[in-house]
């Protein structure tokens, strides 16, 4: 994390992580449970839950240096672990995950199933139930609730969410087509697409031609996206950038698979335990940010900006 998060003591060369954030949680889970009692550490293999949130919209946001840049704001609405999965495939592989459910909804608009369900895990009824693959060492205690301190300023995420549906569009804004000339020469059809098939050899419109058709409403994975800012009293996690989907919709956040997990995968392999974390990160909650974890932080946490001052000119 931030050195906000981390301790006095400089950071060993052979060892990648030597901050505990996670003293006060205990996994239950028997994948994770030692004979040591020892909280369990993030590493470059271990791959952490996501959260579901709730995408409240974009605004602007100025760093240190003065630069403006624009945010997508997310709210987690009490984000709960609902049920840690372990099972077995087919080639006697183990599968892990973590069963994830987000906002409060009446108990009277929820299945008896449901019900049920939510009941074995001690949490009120949520509008939306998600499961997150993880490693084995990254189960959670089921009930725990996340925060936003899960994801740490200046690390990078990946957002899931279904993009705002167009209904049924033309060639030129679904595709980008040019359309044909605006000419005299062109009657009443300057936005058509043209030609799309060929003559009797093969005499058909092949599967996957760019036409005309509906448009949006389809899941959208945004990559590598940084986190700027997060508020431990509201919940809000700031992203750099655009979030598919509409204002309020329920939106997947997890850490990037190429920016976080395979790259520091990549430095590890290599020796770069520098690299391992992107820059001013010193490490990531593990298991996971819970709601304890957030009481003791300040309400807002900032990346600061490494980049040179474009205000300054260059020598």
């Amino acid at each position: 994390m931030l050195k906000l998060w981390s301790t006095s003591k400089p950071r060993p060369a052979t060892l990648l992580l030597v901050n505990n954030l996670h003293s006060s949680i205990v996994s239950n889970a028997a994948s994770t449970s030692t004979s040591l009692n020892v909280a369990p550490k993030w590493t470059p293999n271990s791959i952490r839950t996501g959260v579901i949130a709730r995408k409240r919209g974009m605004t602007a946001l100025w760093n240190d240096q003065g630069v403006r840049y624009p945010v997508t704001v997310l709210q987690l609405e009490n984000c709960q672990v609902t049920a840690n999965i372990r099972s077995t495939r087919r080639n006697h592989t183990e599968y892990h995950a973590i069963q994830v459910a987000a906002s409060d909804k009446p108990a009277k608009g929820t299945t008896n199933q449901m019900l049920g369900h939510f009941r074995k895990a001690a949490v009120p009824p949520k509008r939306i139930v998600r499961e997150f693959p993880i490693t084995p060492d990254a189960h959670i205690p089921v009930g725990t609730t996340l925060s936003a301190v899960h994801f740490v300023p200046g690390q990078f995420v990946d957002v899931v969410a279904n993009s705002i549906g167009k209904g049924f569009q033309g060639g030129m804004k679904r595709w980008g087509f040019h359309g044909l000339a605006a000419s005299h020469g062109v009657s009443v059809s300057h936005r058509s697409s043209g030609s799309t098939g060929q003559h009797q050899d093969p005499g058909r419109i092949f599967p996957g031609k760019k036409m005309a058709g509906h448009m949006g409403n389809k899941r959208i994975t945004t990559q590598n996206l940084a986190v700027v800012r997060v508020d431990t009293a509201l919940d809000l996690i700031f992203v750099r950038g655009a979030v598919p989907g509409v204002d309020n919709a329920h939106v997947l956040i997890r850490d990037a698979k190429k920016k976080m997990q395979a790259l520091s995968r990549h430095n590890q392999a290599k020796g770069l335990y520098e690299k391992v974390l992107p820059k001013g990160v010193d490490d990531l909650p593990f298991p996971a940010g819970t709601a304890e974890i957030a009481k003791k932080l300040p309400p807002i946490i900032d990346a600061p900006s490494y980049r040179r001052s474009p205000f300054i000119p260059q020598e």
